[in-house]
């Protein structure tokens, strides 16, 4: 029978912290913590990765009609003056339609995304945009471990801990 490590929290404080971790360790690289966090985490991430492997390469491309605004030669909206029906006039931004490739996922592969979504939280960088972390599961970290069989991460034993002596490690990715 298989027996997840209580860490001494209860059930939902123990997966956010599972999931803040997971997280971390995704966007860092690498992270440190106790060995029997770092254990649990492990166990999440190296799933997590295995999906991605699996999902890496299940899109196909097709043609999406965007519209856009005009840009002028300084990369400002081109603008035009147009009548209302009430006879009043005001300026309509230019807008141009043109057709671009874009990824659309599988079935299996959108399953995927959204079961690695349920596993990692969203992040931000410092400017306040999202970082998309499922996109750099599929396009950055996927195709380097794809010809690995498992293993993707690594614990690296630092020692014990100031107070209460318990073994700090650092969990990264290989």
């Amino acid at each position: 029978m298989a027996v997840n490590r209580k860490l001494g929290r209860t059930t939902d404080i123990r997966l956010a912290m599972l999931k803040s971790q997971a997280t971390d360790l995704i966007l860092h690289g690498k992270i440190e913590t106790t060995e029997a966090r770092a254990k649990e985490t492990k166990a999440i991430v190296d799933s997590i990765i295995a999906l991605a492997i699996k999902e890496k390469d299940n899109f196909e491309l097709v043609d999406v009609k965007v519209s856009k605004a005009k840009l002028d030669s300084k990369g400002n909206k081109v603008t035009e003056l147009v009548k209302s029906k009430n006879g009043k006039e005001y300026l309509r931004v230019v807008r141009e339609e043109t057709t671009e490739k874009r990824q659309k996922d599988m079935p299996s592969r959108l399953n995927a995304r959204r079961k690695i979504m349920t596993k990692l939280n969203k992040v931000k960088d410092s400017e306040g945009k999202n970082i998309d972390l499922v996109a750099k599961l599929f396009e950055d970290i996927a195709p380097k471990y794809a010809e690995r069989v498992g293993g993707y991460t690594r614990i690296l034993k630092l020692g014990q801990r100031r107070g209460d002596a318990a073994e700090k490690v650092i969990l990264e990715l290989v």
